[in-house]
C-alpha cells in the first residue's frame, strides 16, 4: 500500500512538472512570436530547418504512439501527459514548416509567428490542467 501511495505522489509530481513545461513553452512561444511581429523579423530561409521540421513530422507521431503504449501498460498518467507533449511537438513542427515554407515561397514573413500564436492558448490550457493534476482521460486514444 505504501508503494502505491508513493507512486501516486510521483505521478502527480510528474504531471505537474509536465504542466509547468507546457506553461513555460506557451510563454516562450507567445513572447518570441510577439517580438517577431513587432520587429517584423522573419525566420531565416533554412533548408536544414525545413528538413528537420519534416523529419520531426515523421518521427514525433511514432514516438508519441510508443509513449502512449508505455503509459497504458504502466497505468501512468504522467507518461500519457508526456505523449501529449510529444504531440504538441508534432503540431509545432507543422506550424514551423508551414511558416518557413510560406516565408520562403511567398515572402510572408508574418506567417510563422502568427501560426505559433494560434498554438499558445492550447498549450497553456494543457499546462494549467497538468499543474492542477487533471488527468487526460482520452490520452490512450
Amino acid at each position: 500500500m505504501r508503494m502505491s501511495h508513493r507512486r501516486e505522489r510521483n505521478e502527480r509530481l510528474a504531471l505537474r512538472i509536465v504542466g509547468l513545461c507546457f506553461v513555460a513553452l506557451a510563454a516562450y512561444i507567445g513572447y518570441e512570436s510577439i517580438v517577431d511581429l513587432i520587429r517584423r523579423r522573419a525566420p531565416e530561409h533554412s533548408i536544414p530547418g525545413i528538413v528537420l521540421a519534416c523529419v520531426s513530422l515523421l518521427v514525433m507521431p511514432l514516438l508519441s504512439r510508443a509513449k502512449r503504449r508505455v503509459g497504458t501498460a504502466l497505468g501512468s498518467a504522467a507518461m500519457h501527459a508526456d505523449a501529449k507533449q510529444t504531440d504538441f511537438c508534432v503540431y509545432l513542427s507543422a506550424i514551423l514548416l508551414g511558416g518557413l515554407l510560406l516565408n520562403a515561397l511567398f515572402d510572408l514573413w508574418w506567417a510563422d509567428p502568427v501560426a505559433a500564436l494560434i498554438m499558445v492558448p492550447i498549450i497553456a490550457k494543457e499546462g494549467s490542467e497538468g499543474i492542477r493534476g487533471e488527468v487526460c482521460h482520452d490520452c490512450s486514444k
